[in-house]
């Protein structure tokens, strides 16, 4: 592999150990979220996505001189928030501090945020990796302002001829929670990552939806010898707008990093872009020192002081947490650990679940149902599971679906065809199948006259029945649940089968 680790060798990369055999990763993650808050940080302009650029800004957003910052104490209180769900140290005094660059999508040429004395620190997270608990560790978790957005007139930075700024996203109020490089593989990361983003919708500080933006993810990545303590020169990946992303670039930057040094050449400390297109990591500039930012205290805005009596409130009013709620499901409904942990991604989706599972009383099938039909009804449709929390029907909807199959009065695949109906048009189950004439025929007699028939027109598959191929009779099943076009009971038409032709390997009398 060359040093330089042209594209083509990007899916070799992408197929093989996510760290390069002889090598460990050393993983540090950025994160920044925006908070779902109404208003910005230090105005009033309304944090709504997806207005016309520029349509949300004032002085203070814009950076005009004389306008002065006003702190936005829902702000505060979704950051303290987010630091206890993430057991830091919420400290009793912070302060805010001036962080200068220039870059054209920050108005006042520096941006407010916290640097000394932040509002939350040493915390950690746990995350379930192969089978066992990982423990990584929270650095800080501070508050800051958004910057604007760079619009360019390619999909990426790369190759554009020119940038737009949009400044209506500058001073959405935003946590950055810097982790410990306690991440040792590129799947570590994204599995962090999944799990950070559950805590903070169960917390309901942000969205968290990555294509908008409102959570995306930096990291700093660096390899060693395994065995070895000293950290190896890190490089920082930028623009990673997915989960997906985040394992694929670390994968790339590792393979990269790894040709380098045994080319017996140097890792250059470096801020490196993401190329989705190309899967590749390409160099942005050279990465800044923290005396780079000349960080000094915001004048404009007083610390921070925070009573105990405060933060106690702000814990006690702390949801149920992925994690636990992973547990609790797991000893109620006697669910396997993988069913908790889709059902548990999100807070509305478990909510979905616990509300349906109360009704029918048998978990397992009701988290079927979910991680199968509902899941797979909502990505058709392109709806977010948090949509369920506002269709309180749809509960009722499944319920009277499990109790048609289980009734045999549809078939499991009918049932999954009149669930997506329901769900789109409101109409109940029982109504649909009525309506469209659903039900399975339990006519012992017509049933009969069905498997007769697909025995008379399937001599080839009764003789390999007769044979001893025990999976004919599938087939034969099959061919009468065409005939009845889906209406016959499959449970009733192989009973009837085997009555017909007796058991594989058994001769016509």
């Amino acid at each position: 592999m060359k040093a330089q680790m042209p594209a083509q060798a990007t899916a070799q990369a992408q197929a093989a150990p996510s760290v390069p055999p002889g090598w460990e990763a050393v993983i540090g993650l950025e994160i920044h979220v925006e908070l779902a808050t109404e208003s910005k940080i230090y105005c009033g302009c309304s944090t709504r996505f997806g207005a016309p650029p520029n349509t949300q800004v004032c002085p203070v957003c814009l950076g005009l001189p004389g306008s002065l910052p006003v702190l936005n104490e829902k702000a505060v209180e979704y950051a303290v928030r987010a630091g206890l769900a993430l057991h830091c140290r919420i400290a009793p005094y912070a302060k805010f501090d001036r962080k200068n660059y220039f870059y054209p999508d920050l108005p006042k040429a520096y941006q407010i945020s916290q640097y000394d004395l932040p509002l939350c620190r040493d915390g950690y997270l746990e995350v379930e990796v192969g089978g066992r608990t990982r423990r990584v560790g929270i650095i800080r978790v501070h508050l800051e302002e958004e910057t604007g957005k760079l619009v360019h007139s390619t999909a990426t930075i790369a190759g554009s001829r020119y940038s737009l700024v949009d400044y209506n996203r500058s001073g959405v109020p935003l946590i950055e929670i810097v982790t410990q490089p306690d991440l040792r593989t590129p799947e570590e990361a994204r599995l962090f990552l999944e799990e950070l983003r559950s805590v903070m919708q169960y917390l309901g500080v942000s969205d968290v939806k990555m294509e908008e933006g409102s959570l995306r993810c930096d990291a700093n990545i660096s390899l060693r010898r395994p065995g070895e303590t000293r950290l190896g020169t890190k490089t920082e990946v930028k623009n990673i707008n997915s989960l997906r992303a985040v394992e694929r670039a670390l994968r790339y930057e590792a393979y990269r990093q790894a040709a380098v040094l045994e080319d017996g050449g140097r890792i250059v400390q470096e801020t490196r872009g993401w190329d989705e297109a190309s899967g590749t990591t390409i160099p942005m500039r050279s990465k800044e020192t923290v005396q780079d930012y000349r960080y000094f205290p915001e004048p404009d805005i007083p610390p921070l002081a925070l009573d105990e009596a405060y933060v106690e409130r702000v814990r006690q009013s702390l949801p149920e947490l992925p994690a636990a709620r992973r547990r609790r499901l797991m000893e109620q409904w006697q669910l396997p650990a993988y069913d908790a942990w889709v059902i548990c991604q999100h807070p509305a989706l478990a909510g979905f679940f616990e509300q349906a599972a109360s009704r029918w009383k048998d978990g397992k099938t009701v988290s079927n149902w979910v991680m199968g039909e509902v899941l797979r009804i909502l990505g058709a449709s392109g709806e977010e599971p948090g949509v369920l929390a506002g269709r309180p029907e749809w509960v009722e909807h499944l319920v009277e679906v499990l109790r048609l199959v289980s009734a045999g009065r549809i078939s499991a695949n009918v049932g999954k065809e009149v669930l997506e109906e329901s769900f789109k048009s409101g109409r109940a189950p029982e109504e649909i199948v009525r309506a469209r004439g659903l039900e399975q025929v339990g006519d012992e007699a017509q049933l009969l006259a069905w498997v007769r028939q697909a025995i008379e027109a399937n001599p080839d598959a009764v003789a390999s029945y007769r044979a001893g191929k025990a999976q004919a009779a599938g087939f034969l099943v099959g061919q009468v649940m065409k005939l009845s076009k889906g209406k016959a009971n499959p449970k009733t038409v192989g009973e009837l089968m085997r009555r017909e032709l007796g058991e594989p390997g058994t001769s016509s009398s």
